[in-house]
């Protein structure tokens, strides 16, 4: 069978590289193209059409001044697409990008699998209908949304989530603290506070000063700064200006195990801090409007934002979103943690709660055996 992929994100290449790697071994003649990066391509044996890298824009700004790109990379998907017609298109997350797509292949009578569900629990429920009529398989990773789409009169299946089981591995062979330390100019004997800004330049830009700002005051702890693929050093080099910040590249999950406390953009680096056991602050500052809160805050649905307390249905950690996300309020959660008491017992309980939610599936195994099952049923 072939197989065309979209991840337009560095966690998006991750899981699909699993899910290639899944697919390949429950079928020995499957073929790949995708859209990814080079963790797909390492799994797939051939590069990717378009690097994730040069599709990650975000917000409706961002988007309107690299429409003409965008709109390229979404030619170059359906162009090879319609060359290499393959049995199956599968989607990973990306929706803006991917729910076109879908319509594109669902058009061509080719199978369409999404793997990660669209958010469209927390906005943009018109989405729902889209889906209806374009996916053939949704893949959730999330535990509830399965049954939000019942709510909406389609049939999702959680297959578990990736995060768990890939954490899971790479604990078994993460260095112990005083490894790490030694190996990125750390102290063993002092705590870290881990910043985590996110994977691109304007969330770095809008999350780090004000996480810097924060943890800074803390002298008795030590800094250091995950550092996203693909992300020029000079940036962080530039929003740092010199301060006593270590900057870590490829291992932020050794990071924030081994912090005491991460500073976390909002995101799935939330649910990683998570499950690796971090206590943690969840900071998006977006500019800072409060106008900008009201306004999303009408259209978001739910009471969270954060993975930990949509999974947990609990406010397991802190939401610092926009106008909110200050350095003083990042400071006050911070020390709390830090020193220990009610905070952060109640973090860890609100953990323990989450990965029972989760369960310990392999996640990838059973998107695959999935997609995998549904092809080879239709061709009969």
């Amino acid at each position: 069978m072939k197989y065309f992929l979209i991840a337009g994100e560095a966690s998006g290449d991750l899981h699909g590289a699993e899910l290639v790697k899944s697919i390949g071994e429950r079928d020995a003649r499957a073929e790949f193209r995708f859209l990814g990066g080079d963790l797909m391509a390492a799994a797939a044996g051939a590069p990717p059409l378009v690097h994730y890298r040069d599709m990650a824009y975000m917000g409706f700004l961002e988007v309107a001044r690299h429409l003409r790109t965008i709109m390229g990379f979404m030619r170059t998907a359906k162009r090879a697409i319609e060359q290499w017609h393959p049995d199956a298109v599968v989607l990973i997350d990306y929706p803006s990008f991917n729910l076109k797509i879908a319509r594109y292949a669902h058009r061509r009578g080719i199978a369409v699998a999404y793997f990660i569900s669209p958010k469209v629990w927390v906005w943009k429920q018109w989405r729902v209908k889209a889906i209806k009529r374009d996916v053939d398989q949704m893949l959730c990773i999330l535990p509830f949304e399965p049954a939000f789409y019942h709510r909406h009169g389609y049939e999702a299946a959680y297959v578990g989530n990736p995060t768990v089981g890939e954490i899971s591995r790479a604990l078994a062979e993460m260095p112990d603290r005083e490894a790490f330390c030694a190996s990125h100019g750390l102290e063993a004997t002092r705590p870290i506070v881990a910043l985590v800004p996110g994977s691109r330049v304007k969330e770095i830009r809008d999350n780090l000063p004000a996480m810097l700002a924060a943890a800074i005051c803390h002298g008795e702890c030590q800094l250091a700064v995950a550092a996203a693929p693909g992300i020029d050093r000079s940036l962080y080099d530039e929003v740092l200006a010199g301060a006593p910040v270590v900057v870590v590249e490829r291992a932020t999950w050794p990071l924030v195990r081994h912090s005491r406390v991460a500073l976390v953009t909002s995101g799935t680096a939330t649910l990683e801090a998570a499950v690796l056991g971090t206590p943690q602050v969840a900071c998006y500052r977006m500019g800072g409007s409060r106008w900008l809160y009201r306004f999303y805050r009408r259209l978001l649905k739910g009471n969270y934002v954060t993975l930990p307390n949509l999974i947990a249905d609990a406010p397991v950690i802190p939401e610092l979103l926009m106008h909110q996300c200050t350095p003083e309020a990042i400071d006050a959660h911070l020390t709390a943690l830090l020193t220990g008491g009610a905070e952060r017992r109640t973090q860890l309980d609100g953990y323990r709660r989450m990965a029972a939610a989760l369960g310990t599936g392999d996640c990838a195994a059973t998107a695959a055996e999935r997609i995998v099952k549904r092809l080879e049923h239709t061709a009969r």
